[in-house]
């Protein structure tokens, strides 16, 4: 059951505020980045502003958002900026949304051309509220990116679109994005206090399902550590993930929003993080980015291009 909460209020997380406070850890040297300050930056910003558009890299106060805007790479939110659910790990503003921007799909489409992107991601907050969770948006958001900006292939990041009819999903899927994403987010044992809402066999079936509807789509997921998981618990929902088909891997490091959300367990080194890629290398997965600032559409461009050529390479 979801609750929804009046978006009227001026809280950003209404819902956690009688949580505890915890302490926000300080970040080691190797996590801290310098602060958006570049002209690329700068004209990202304009564009995204322009057409009215909400981007996850804002809303979810990633800390690569100046090196990526800086590249004209930008992540961008539809369905709103006002998420139903209420993630204990999440950034996204919560509560009842608004009605869809009917010009949001067209002016996608448009940033798309008019940054020249030759390669886009497409996420969304969760629409319980929804017949279809948004599906069919997303589907309206593709078509548009396709006509406007042909050259630009297409990565989406959906939510579970738990509880929506299997149509829902099965129209995303015919859409044929380029690549199909969505996070399992952390080990099934900390899904009850990290992402309460959701179902980690759920989401795990969802991947499976792209890949008996379309076998040629990528699909892909990610998992944040420093929540309290174990390795041995990263490397079953590796197995799990494996299990499911998925191509590309990512996993970085929980970054506390507020003293209101999860509190970090611990920072995983960069060491660690090369461990676990050699591990998810060697488990098969055709891609894998794996470091300390990987967040899911980190570098999504030239990611796409490797993961493209390591299918060839296997075919060959």
């Amino acid at each position: 059951m979801v609750t929804l909460i009046d978006n009227s209020r001026a809280l950003r997380h209404p819902e956690k505020q009688k949580r505890p406070d915890s302490e926000v850890k300080r970040k080691p040297d190797w996590i801290r980045v310098k602060a958006p300050v570049s002209k690329g930056y700068a004209e990202t910003k304009n564009i995204v502003k322009s057409k009215g558009l909400a981007t996850v890299c804002e809303e979810a106060a990633c800390p690569n958002i100046g090196e990526c805007w800086d590249k004209k790479h930008a992540t961008i939110m539809i369905l709103g900026d006002t998420c139903t659910r209420a993630c204990a790990f999440c950034n996204v503003k919560t509560g009842l949304p608004g009605a869809i921007d009917p010009h949001e799909a067209e002016n996608t489409g448009k940033a798309a051309a008019e940054m020249g992107l030759n390669h886009i991601v497409i996420t969304s907050v969760d629409r319980d509220d929804l017949d279809d969770g948004g599906a069919q948006h997303f589907v309206d958001v593709i078509e548009s990116i396709r006509r406007q900006s042909p050259g630009t292939t297409i990565e989406i990041l959906t939510p579970d679109f738990l509880r929506k009819p299997k149509e829902a999903v099965e129209k995303v899927i015919d859409a044929k994005p380029d690549v199909f994403n969505h996070n399992l987010e952390t080990v099934p044992r900390l899904y009850l206090s990290i992402r309460p809402g959701a179902r980690y066999f759920h989401s795990l079936r969802l991947l499976e399902k792209v890949k008996e509807r379309d076998p040629n789509q990528f699909t892909k997921s990610g998992i944040m550590v420093g929540l309290g998981e174990t390795k041995e618990e990263v490397m079953q929902v590796m197995d799990d993930m494996r299990s499911a088909g998925i191509d590309f891997l990512t996993i970085g490091q929980y970054l506390q929003p507020t003293r209101k959300h999860a509190p970090v367990d611990r920072f995983v080194t960069p060491e660690e993080f090369k461990t676990y890629e050699s591990i998810a290398r060697a488990k098969g997965f055709l891609m894998v980015s794996a470091s300390p600032l990987t967040r899911s559409s980190y570098h999504a461009d030239a990611d796409f291009a490797q993961m493209k050529a390591a299918r060839e390479g296997r075919r060959s």
